[in-house]
């Protein structure tokens, strides 16, 4: 990309596309094209082609999406399986049939079996059966990349799929009721410190292991990636490294000060024993994380706390 190409960042709004968005504006490109939700819906063909036809982008970075945590893929399943095939689809489709150079699809970590080979590496995809309290956004993610590829391969579409690992950071959904573990824990161990509670409940036993890469150590990838990739193969993004949820829990209390004692309820589910991806394929590329789990985890409770009455005031509307 040059410094005045014309970049679409679809979905800069959320935690990966704000991301993408600070990573972009500190490296001074000029044209950055940011839609989201309230801008353009691109579920609807229609309004996608009309937008791709007038301002013709030459760079995509995919990260228009419909996420959630276990309870919200739960409670939405049909809603995380249209919505996110209809961003995507539309979206790459109109990338190719108006001419740009390039387009960058984020997938998830989700796309693997739930019993696949630890560390995960890009060929155990679609090797087994996925983790059911997700598999409508898996499914969805699959289509995706299988569709970059599709397009590369009939009509040299250049397209690149990356597979992040579990991201946080500056942005994250704090909400419990459709929020990913890590910002869960970070506001649970805070409103406990808060109330001087005695103990925190969290769900399952504890036991499930996890990879975390802070998020714009992601956007750095994906620029990276954008820049110095241009291949069929799927990109796993992590840091090569997983921890437990009772670990992840324990380093974020004291991260916190929350005193109170870390219950589990193992009647509530697990999800996948554990996700840890293969990064050797990143690494050849000549990329690696930067940010360690413990800096990250301080730099987003440092955010949260900044921002908690504005984020409180958005879960009443």
């Amino acid at each position: 990309m040059n410094q005045d190409s014309k970049i679409l960042l679809a979905g800069y709004t959320g935690l990966v596309g704000s991301a993408i968005l600070r990573k972009l504006q500190a490296m001074e490109y000029s044209q950055i094209i940011r839609r989201d939700v309230q801008d353009i819906d691109f579920t609807r063909q229609a309004d996608t082609e009309q937008f791709f036809a007038e301002e013709k982008p030459e760079y995509i970075f995919l990260a228009a999406a419909k996420v959630g945590g276990i309870v919200a893929n739960a409670s939405f399943p049909a809603e995380f399986i249209r919505d996110n095939l209809m961003i995507q689809s539309n979206i790459i489709d109109a990338a190719y049939k108006n001419g740009c150079k390039k387009l960058l699809f984020l997938g998830s970590s989700c796309i693997y079996p739930k019993f696949a080979p630890q560390p995960m590496p890009e060929s155990c995809l679609l090797t087994g059966i996925l983790e059911p309290t997700n598999e409508w956004y898996a499914i969805a993610k699959i289509a995706g990349l299988k569709m970059v590829q599709a397009y590369r391969r009939q009509y040299g579409f250049s397209g690149i799929s990356l597979m992040p690992t579990n991201l946080y950071g500056y942005n994250d959904n704090f909400n419990l009721r459709s929020s990913h573990v890590l910002p869960a824990l970070i506001r649970k161990f805070h409103e406990a410190k808060c109330n001087d509670s005695q103990s925190v409940t969290l769900w399952g036993s504890g036991n499930p292991r996890r990879e975390f890469l802070f998020v714009d150590d992601l956007a750095d990838a994906a620029v990276y990636l954008m820049n110095n990739y241009d291949g069929e193969e799927i990109v796993n993004v992590g840091v090569g490294k997983d921890i437990t949820i009772l670990e992840l829990a324990e380093k974020i209390a004291a991260i916190v000060g929350c005193k109170a004692k870390i219950e589990f309820d193992s009647s509530q589910p697990d999800g996948t024993p554990q996700k840890l991806l293969d990064v050797t394929f990143l690494s050849k590329l000549g990329w690696q994380a930067k940010t360690s789990l413990d800096e990250g985890l301080r730099k987003t409770y440092k955010w949260y706390c900044e921002h908690e009455a504005e984020l409180l005031n958005k879960e009443k509307f």
